[in-house]
């Protein structure tokens, strides 16, 4: 069986942004020109792929990993930065699709991608400005009524214990903005330089003897039953399993894993340097900030106090603006005090969502495996998906099938319809988030 890839724009450079900008140095690494023999092959060096290819490193497999352009390169090295545990879609419809069992059963898995995160960053001692804290803010009261429905669905415990609801008085003592309502913060949440912890996850890697190339566009794949080929334009990696880690950036010819998900774009910027006391004004926890709203604002400070907000200014793909116009008057609004603060970076990435929300694990063959996704909450879920995908390989598949069984409806309208319909979806949430409705 043959499967040809769908050809992507990639450059050999960093998109400009504040991360590239601020980056660990990192070797260019080599293009694949050769033919190399492996346990398993990962297609993609984002967190996923990154993840999956630490564990099977740390137990004993040759790993390699093709990237078609740099590592992190994708919305890996430029989304937020907020380590957010938990899933976009609520465990009441994916017990509506599982049974109450099995969703309480995804539900304890909620934070075990933060949880890999640290250990990495502390195991490899990976700089990538790691803080705890993750906020969840309500715009209204329908906001106010999901978050404390999510706090009281909790059992009494550890995961729990780490919440604390906050009505509009406790607000304050995290964020120096009067746009919200209340909210949920989550202290085994968090926030990183994204682009500087794929840097030195793919150094981890590289240390334990697994090999990454970039620059290195894959363009086929052949299978049989017993061994793998995947090719690229001047080389090929032969193996047992293949991984599939390209997110949004990685579509197969004829295969309708294409229309299970829509490459969103989201957009960041990044203010100048701020004072200590205007950043502690802002947000004096220092937590990473989110809102309710069915297409969210999300805002941290950096290790050197820049305001970095963002929002997915084109969802669907229509309509583009200015690059980083939405999501500058959109922290203007929230936060006067920075009315007149400078803007030294913007930039955007294309992110995957689904129809329904949930992450998505599968087979395309049995030997190719994909995990992606994420709908916004990559950070935290794509570390645990590499987790999942890793003990696929290693047959230890109770997990990866619980989240496999999860439905992937294909998107209405097809490749040419899909992007307007949603954008009208879209449209509608919206207004629905405007009427607390």
């Amino acid at each position: 069986m043959r499967y040809e890839l769908k050809p992507y724009s990639f450059s050999p450079t960093y998109p400009a942004s504040y991360y590239a900008a601020t980056a660990i140095d990192a070797p260019t690494r080599d293009q694949l020109t050769d033919v190399v023999c492996c346990d398993v092959c990962i297609i993609g060096a984002g967190f996923t792929g990154l993840s999956a290819a630490l564990f099977l490193a740390e137990a004993g497999y040759k790993a390699a990993i093709i990237e078609a352009a740099r590592v992190g390169w994708g919305a890996s090295g430029r989304n937020g930065g907020q380590a957010i545990n938990g899933f976009v879609a609520s465990i009441d419809r994916m017990a509506a699709s599982l049974g109450r069992e099995a969703a309480l059963e995804i539900r304890a898995m909620e934070g075990e991608g933060v949880d890999i995160i640290r250990q990495r960053v502390d195991a490899y001692g990976i700089d990538c400005d790691l803080k705890n804290g993750s906020l969840a803010v309500a715009c209204n009261g329908m906001h106010m009524r999901k978050l404390e429905k999510m706090f009281f669905d909790l059992p009494p415990g550890p995961d729990r214990d780490n919440l604390e609801f906050l009505d509009r008085p406790a607000l304050s003592r995290h964020i120096g903005s009067g746009a919200y309502c209340g909210g949920l913060i989550d202290r085994a949440g968090g926030h990183v330089h994204p682009l500087n912890l794929a840097l030195g996850e793919a150094a981890a890697v590289e240390s334990l003897g697994g090999m990454i190339y970039e620059n290195s566009p894959v363009t086929a794949i052949e299978t049989d039953d017993r061994e793998l080929r995947v090719c690229t334009l001047e080389g090929e990696v032969q193996c047992r399993k293949l991984l599939l880690c390209g997110n949004a950036y990685l579509e197969i010819e004829g295969n309708d894993l294409s229309q299970r998900m829509l490459p969103t774009r989201s957009e960041i910027v990044a203010t100048e340097a701020l004072d200590e006391v205007l950043a502690a004004e802002l947000l004096p926890s220092n937590a990473a900030v989110y809102d309710m709203n069915f297409i969210p604002d999300y805002f941290r400070l950096s290790a050197d106090r820049r305001m970095l907000f963002g929002c997915s200014a084109n969802y669907g793909g229509l309509g583009k603006r200015p690059l980083g116009n939405v999501s500058e008057a959109h922290m203007r609004r929230v936060f006067p005090q920075l009315r007149n603060a400078r803007i030294d970076y913007r930039w955007d990435g294309i992110f995957a969502v689904t129809v329904n929300r949930f992450p998505q694990l599968g087979h395309v063959a049995g030997n190719i495996l994909y995990g992606r996704a994420y709908s916004g909450q990559g950070v935290n879920c794509s570390h645990l998906f590499g987790k999942l995908l890793f003990e696929a390989v290693v047959e230890r598949t109770a997990r990866f099938d619980l989240f496999a069984s999860l439905p992937q409806p294909e998107f209405p309208g097809g490749t040419t319809l899909r992007a307007p319909i949603t954008t009208v979806a879209a449209w509608w949430l919206q207004t629905r988030d405007r009427l607390g409705v």
